[in-house]
């Protein structure tokens, strides 16, 4: 069977990020969900082709590393041995200097007192010797013959040499004997100091040579003893000092291309997984590994990496270091994530029940989605909104006139929307796609269906509109076979309802088809455990402060118990269904408004309950961390690559903006529209945005920075206007997204350069060429075709290549200076900085206008 690859370890083997893998699989539609995502050998050879340069360039740099760390490895092994013959002559020197001293005053003092005295310091050093205990029993023996020998050679040069000197004195009739004392004394007097014998005991020689036992009497063998075996080198010692010295060429700039390589046939052992969020501290990742953080400190030293016990690591960094520890790492998208699991676990499962199921209402703008969940609800909803557009998503439940509740979740169908209808087909069991029967399928339509798909949701249909005459349902059928959605009319699966959203025809028929769809996806829950739930949307009240509309997804919700829900936490102090009624709880797939929120959650985000108020804080505040860092991480990307490019567009202009709406998911909605605004030449620059009313903060930021403040489902306070106007800023108010595009377009138009086009004028030809006093060559020209205008721009013409571009200098007519002189008339003409007239030459006399641009 063949080996799985995972994603990691083919970017470790291509020395690339596991994240340009994941894109290239993503583009040759290959499934891959993370970095630990499996590979097939086919994929596999597909990555390698795609990534065949790199390979062969991974391939020379893996053969550089080796014949470099085999250098290396060389080195430090003639150096360890090195080392080892200077220690053994060390300590060889060491134990002759215990015997020199005395074998030296020996030799010394034969010539003052001769033989006797010199058997006398013979016997000493051997008493020495016996003394010192270095020298084992059985060698004690054949050390002191050589000692002998070495004396006796020593005593008979110096008694020849004795003789000599004692004859040599009687002949120049000096007394040697007095000699010698006077040339000692003046030799002591040089040195001022005087040898001192030490008897250095086995115990000191034993600590200063850092050798116990058998290992001391080893290592101190003196020359005329038994050989010793040649010293073996410590491979782990010598792997080491490799590791160490590939440390040092390891920068920080390179520490990404840093991997730890095994050997090909070496059998790797399986590494224990830890799960670990990006920008971890080193010290929760010791933690994590069960190691001390001077470790992991040390570890990325030697990386060349220096970090402090605190600092953010981002997640390549932290699975180098933990692949040097023998972990394997994954990714944790959110901080404690097994906290906001939403799927049933086997508890869940065996305490479930059955919940009711929740429906999306996907579809084009203006296909009546609202006004369906209109009838169905019998309110008018659509009329509380601008233009009749929903411009939010809203969460209602309905109760069926059989007693079964369907929660209804209404999605706008404006393109400006798209991440709202992706986030309501995530969190719904059924979607229902409304076409316009009279319509047809519109693009929006089409983005429908893909959400649908990639959430994996059932779509039941419903054929809007079909009381206007021009209906016509088998056309709506017939367009949505060709995206992929067959209806059971035409043998497909797809349920379709043919209705009336005005007269409320078909209305029950696609109610029966949403409940039969429910029954066969059999929809349950677990009631009896911590709720967790979806944000739908969120916004700021001026009576409660931040509320969240929260779709329940397992669990029950009550009032006082304490979340956390995506960086922020709270404690439930008020449960609002859709019409503002007061709850007392909310179970699962009941759509519920939430007060209680420290700050304002994001839409998408987690909704989860939690045992205790203090441990949610902890949590939110580790989540506002990391998010913080992230962010940092984000603002201080700028390489000098990109600043240098950034210099170099200069000319880019941008139109500050602060954004103010209603609720998040309309701010991020208009956020997004605004910035797909912009082009090379001009952009939107969006400094602040926000959920809730203009505050004076605002108006004091858009002075500063000379920004537009634009409001959405939002009417400034008269104060704050009158602070505006004051403070000369612009506030613009907005109900309806497009009409804002629209003076935001034209806003940029504005901003942009001028196009210049060229007008052309007229066509003369040099027919003869002229020399005036004071001016120079002048043109005989004749016009053949428009006009000559002074001062107009004049492009030469030479056998049909462009020679000269300026402008007229002068025009005239005889003698006399004219403005303008029309076809079939002949005039002189003079051009600014050039004289190279020829006869024959075509003059193309244009002008140069700038038109607005306009943006596209």
């Amino acid at each position: 069977m063949a080996k799985k690859r995972r994603v990691y370890e083919v970017a470790k083997e291509l020395n690339i990020s596991h994240k340009e893998i994941m894109d290239y699989l993503e583009s040759i539609g290959v499934e891959c969900q993370s970095h630990m995502s499996p590979i097939d050998d086919d994929t596999y050879f597909k990555i390698l082709k795609r990534f065949a340069k790199e390979k062969s360039l991974v391939e020379e740099l893996e053969k550089e590393r080796e014949r470099k760390e085999a250098e290396i490895k060389r080195k430090i092994e003639e150096e360890l041995r090195k080392q080892a013959e200077r220690e053994r002559e060390q300590i060889e020197k060491e134990v002759f200097e215990m015997a020199l001293p005395i074998f030296n005053n020996a030799i010394i003092d034969v010539y003052a007192v001769g033989e006797n005295v010199t058997k006398a310091l013979v016997s000493e050093v051997i008493e020495e010797q016996e003394r010192f205990e270095v020298i084992p029993e059985k060698e004690k023996g054949e050390i002191e013959e050589e000692f002998k020998e070495i004396l006796k050679s020593k005593f008979k040069r110096v008694k020849e040499r004795e003789e000599l000197e004692q004859e040599g004195s009687e002949i120049i009739n000096i007394d040697l004997d007095k000699e010698k004392i006077r040339l000692r004394k003046e030799k002591q007097k040089k040195k001022e100091k005087k040898t001192i014998r030490r008897i250095i005991t086995r115990e000191e020689l034993e600590e200063k040579l850092g050798l116990h036992g058998k290992d001391f009497e080893e290592e101190t063998r003196i020359k005329g003893g038994r050989k010793r075996k040649r010293e073996e080198i410590d491979e782990k010692k010598v792997e080491d000092l490799i590791r160490r010295t590939k440390a040092k060429m390891v920068s920080k700039s390179t520490k990404k291309k840093y991997r730890k390589q095994t050997e090909e046939g070496e059998i790797v052992e399986e590494k224990e997984k830890i799960k670990v969020m990006e920008f971890t501290t080193v010290e929760n990742l010791a933690n994590l590994m069960d190691v001390e953080p001077s470790d992991v400190i040390q570890k990325c030293i030697e990386m060349g990496l220096f970090v402090t016990i605190n600092q953010r690591l981002d997640f390549e960094t932290i699975s180098l270091i933990a692949d040097e520890f023998g972990y394997e790492v994954e990714q944790a998208t959110e901080y404690d994530e097994e906290i906001f699991k939403i799927e049933d676990t086997e508890e869940d499962k065996k305490k479930a029940t059955p919940r009711p199921p929740v429906v999306v209402v996907m579809g084009h703008v203006d296909h009546g989605k609202t006004s369906l969940l209109d009838y169905i609800r019998r309110s008018n909803v659509v009329a509380g909104e601008a233009g009749g557009i929903t411009q939010h998503i809203g969460a209602y439940e309905v109760e069926i006139d059989n007693n079964k509740k369907i929660t209804f979740i209404d999605t706008p169908g404006h393109e400006a929307f798209t991440e709202m209808r992706a986030r309501g087909a995530q969190v719904t069991d059924i979607v229902v796609l409304v076409v316009a029967a009279d319509d047809g399928v519109m693009p929006q339509t089409i983005e429908a269906i893909n959400h649908a798909k990639a959430a994996n949701v059932p779509i039941v249909v419903a054929i809007n509109k079909i009381d206007k005459p021009n209906a016509d349902p088998e056309r709506v059928k017939r367009e949505l076979s060709e995206h992929g959605v067959l209806v059971e009319d035409w043998g497909g699966n797809v349920q379709c309802a043919e209705i009336s959203a005005k007269t409320g025809k078909g209305i029950d028929e696609l109610l029966e088809k949403i409940l039969l769809e429910a029954e066969l996806l059999d929809l349950k829950a677990n009631a009896n455990t911590l709720a967790r739930g979806t944000v739908i949307e969120a916004k700021l009240d001026r009576r409660h402060g931040p509320v969240a509309t929260i779709l329940i997804r397992k669990g029950t919700l009550r009032i006082g118990e304490p979340f956390v829900c995506g960086a922020t936490s709270g404690k439930v102090r008020l449960l609002l269904d859709e019409r503002g009624n007061r709850k007392t709880d909310a179970k699962p797939s009941d759509p519920v408004q939430v007060v209680g929120f420290d700050s304002l959650p994001q839409a998408a985000d987690i909704f989860a309950v939690v045992n205790d108020e203090k441990e949610a804080r902890r949590i939110a505040f580790e989540r506002q961390r990391v998010l913080r860092e992230q962010q940092l991480r984000k603002a201080t990307e700028l390489t000098l690559d990109k600043l240098s490019q950034k210099i170099a567009e200069g000319e880019v202009k941008q139109l500050p903006v602060i954004v103010k709406a209603d609720v998040d998911g309309s701010l991020e909605a208009v956020c997004q529209s605004l910035q797909d605004l912009g082009n090379e030449e001009v952009s939107v620059n969006i400094i602040h945005r926000a959920v809730g009313q203009v505050s004076d903060n605002d108006i004091l930021l858009a002075k500063a920075s000379q920004a537009i403040i634009i409001t959405f489902n939002l009417s400034p306070t008269a104060r704050i206007r009158d602070l505006a106007k004051r403070e000369n800023v612009e506030i613009r108010s907005y109900n309806v997204i497009y009409e804002m595009i629209d003076d935001v377009k034209a806003a940029l138009g504005g901003m942009l350069k001028p196009e210049k086009v060229e007008e052309s004028l007229g066509v003369v030809e040099v027919r003869q060429i002229f020399k005036v006093p004071k001016v120079g060559l002048v043109a005989g020209c004749y016009v053949t075709s428009g006009k000559v205008v002074r001062n107009a721009h004049a492009r030469i013409k030479r056998n049909g290549e462009v020679i000269f571009d300026g402008f007229i200098e002068s025009l005239k007519r005889f003698k006399d200076d004219v403005r303008e002189v029309h076809e079939g008339f002949e005039c002189g003409i003079s051009l600014a900085g050039f004289d190279d007239y020829k006869e024959g030459d075509e003059i193309e006399v244009y002008d140069v206008k700038s038109v607005k641009r306009t943006l596209e």
